[in-house]
């Protein structure tokens, strides 16, 4: 169901899907986990150049019809965390840049991206950070001379 928008967007306001192929890491087993997520504009155009990316498809739709258009076409996936705000802040970058939609009409699907899981995306990693990670600068880094 779509929230209330924001005076400046409508329910035909662009939005662009992406299903990616993300992990959860358990105890060491790494369970994937299929995440719908907005494509703002930034994101677009080093996915249509083929940069290596998690996302395997592609698809063009409004805000209105997103939820339907997850139900019938990722039913098996899963919306990502803060969805809506991150679909909201998505369909502003298209408004700006409109020229962007014209890379995919809404309805329109893309599958010939880079995909690739060499460097797995796992959801619930922490960085774990210890004192051997600082890097040791010389004496007279700091020292006016």
């Amino acid at each position: 169901m779509v929230p209330p928008l924001p005076p400046d967007l409508s329910p035909q306001s662009y939005l662009l899907l992406g299903l990616a192929h993300c992990f959860w890491k358990e105890e060491g087993d790494l369970t994937e986990l299929p995440i719908i997520e907005p494509i703002p504009t930034a994101a677009l155009g080093p996915l249509l150049q083929g940069i290596p990316t998690s996302y395997a498809v592609l698809r063009a739709t409004t805000l209105g019809e997103a939820t339907q258009v997850m139900a019938e076409y990722f039913p098996d996936a899963q919306p990502c965390s803060d969805f809506w705000e991150r679909a909201i802040a998505a369909a502003r970058t298209y408004q700006r840049e409109p020229q962007a939609t014209t890379y995919l009409a809404v309805g329109q699907e893309r599958r010939d991206l880079n995909f690739s899981l060499e460097r797995k995306r796992i959801l619930n990693s922490r960085r774990l950070v210890r004192d051997s990670d600082n890097i040791r600068q010389h004496p007279h880094t700091h020292k006016q001379l």
